[in-house]
């Protein structure tokens, strides 16, 4: 069963990785998109990345890496992956005045017996 949700929010410390959302065990998810607020009088950069089994942050988990977004503006970032159980999302943010929020859903794995 799909359960539509936000499914991670946060407004991490200036340059500071943050865990956005990590896909609960046995679980899987769908994820539609990201949005980034700077809510900030000046400009920033934002990162998000995607860590495999919740492993330490690689050069080859990240999908955005120091982004431009305008100030007190916000940015959709179009996500349409799917991930499995412990899979995690991070996000930095140049300043503390930027807020993260993830949107998808969340569905029971399966085991699958191949014959």
């Amino acid at each position: 069963m799909e359960i539509k949700k936000i499914l991670g929010q946060a407004a991490p410390a200036a340059t500071t990785e943050t865990d956005l959302y990590v896909v609960p065990d046995a679980k899987g998810a769908v994820i539609s998109f990201i949005s980034v607020c700077n809510r900030n009088a000046s400009a920033g950069t934002y990162r998000v990345s995607v860590s495999y089994g919740g492993a330490a942050t690689g050069n080859k988990d990240y999908t955005h890496y120091d982004e431009a977004i305008a100030a007190k503006t916000h940015a959709r970032i179009d996500m349409g992956i799917t991930l499995s159980n412990l899979d995690e999302i991070r996000v930095y943010a140049s300043n503390a005045d930027m807020s993260f929020q993830c949107f998808g859903a969340e569905f029971d794995q399966v085991n699958v017996t191949v014959l």
